[in-house]
C-alpha cells in the first residue's frame, strides 16, 4: 500500500495505528550538500517538497526488495540536518501487505503497479488550514528547520495544497480522509493474506 498526502496531512500517525508494517519513504531523502536539489521558485530555501529532493530509484529498488524477500536495509534521515545519519533495516518476514508512506509515494504507483507489487494507493487530505496547522506544531516541536523557514514553507504548502492532491490523484491515488482510509487498509489487507503474496 503506498500513502502519500501533503506534508502534515497524517500519514505517519495513521501508519502507526494501521498495525501494517511500515516502509518511511521520508528516509530516501537526498543529503542537503547534493547539488541536484531544487529551490523554490524566486527563492534560495530548498524545496524539500518537490520529488527532485528524494531518491526515487532507490525507494523503489527497497520497495521490491521487501517484496521479494521480506527485507531490506534503509538509509535513516534526519530531516533537521537534511543528512543520512545511518542505516537501518525494514524486515516485514512474511507479511503478505506493507504500507510504504511519505510525501512523494504518488511518484512511484506506476513503477510498483509495473513490478506487479500494487495493492493500492491512497492520498490523504484534511484540508489546508487542518494541514498547516498540524505541520507547523509537529515540525516546531521535532526542531525540523528553523521557525522563518517553516513559516515561509507552511504558507506556500497551504496555497498550493490542492494543486499537491490533485497532482497525487492524477498520478493514481485516491484521494480520502483517515476512516476511508483504514477501511481500504483493513479491506487490502484481508484480500492480501488470503491470496498470501507481499504486495505494497
Amino acid at each position: 500500500m503506498l500513502l502519500c498526502g501533503p506534508s502534515g496531512s497524517g500519514k505517519s500517525l495513521l501508519a502507526a495505528h494501521s498495525g501494517l508494517p511500515v516502509l518511511r519513504l521520508d528516509d530516501f531523502y537526498k543529503e542537503g550538500t547534493d547539488p541536484t536539489l531544487p529551490t523554490v521558485p524566486l527563492g534560495s530555501d530548498i524545496d524539500w517538497d518537490h520529488p527532485a529532493s528524494w531518491d526515487a530509484d532507490a525507494a523503489v529498488a527497497a520497495i521490491g526488495e521487501l517484496c521479494r524477500t521480506g527485507r531490506t536495509d534503509v538509509p535513516v534521515y534526519d530531516i533537521s540536518l537534511s543528512a543520512r545519519t545511518g542505516e537501518g533495516t525494514v524486515d516485514i518476514g512474511r507479511t503478505p501487505l506493507f504500507l510504504a508512506e511519505g510525501i512523494f509515494a504518488a511518484e512511484l504507483v506506476d513503477r510498483c503497479r509495473e513490478l506487479g507489487v500494487l495493492a493500492d494507493a491512497l492520498c490523504l487530505s484534511r484540508g489546508p488550514l487542518t494541514t498547516f496547522r498540524r505541520r507547523f506544531l509537529r515540525d516546531l516541536r521535532e526542531g525540523r528547520k528553523s521557525v522563518p523557514f517553516l513559516l515561509r514553507r507552511g504558507w506556500r504548502l497551504m496555497r498550493l495544497e490542492r494543486s499537491v492532491i490533485a497532482r497525487q490523484t492524477a498520478l493514481g491515488a485516491h484521494a480520502c480522509d483517515r476512516d476511508e482510509a483504514m477501511g481500504r487498509l483493513a479491506a487490502a489487507a484481508a484480500g492480501r493474506c488470503a491470496t498470501s503474496r507481499t504486495t505494497v
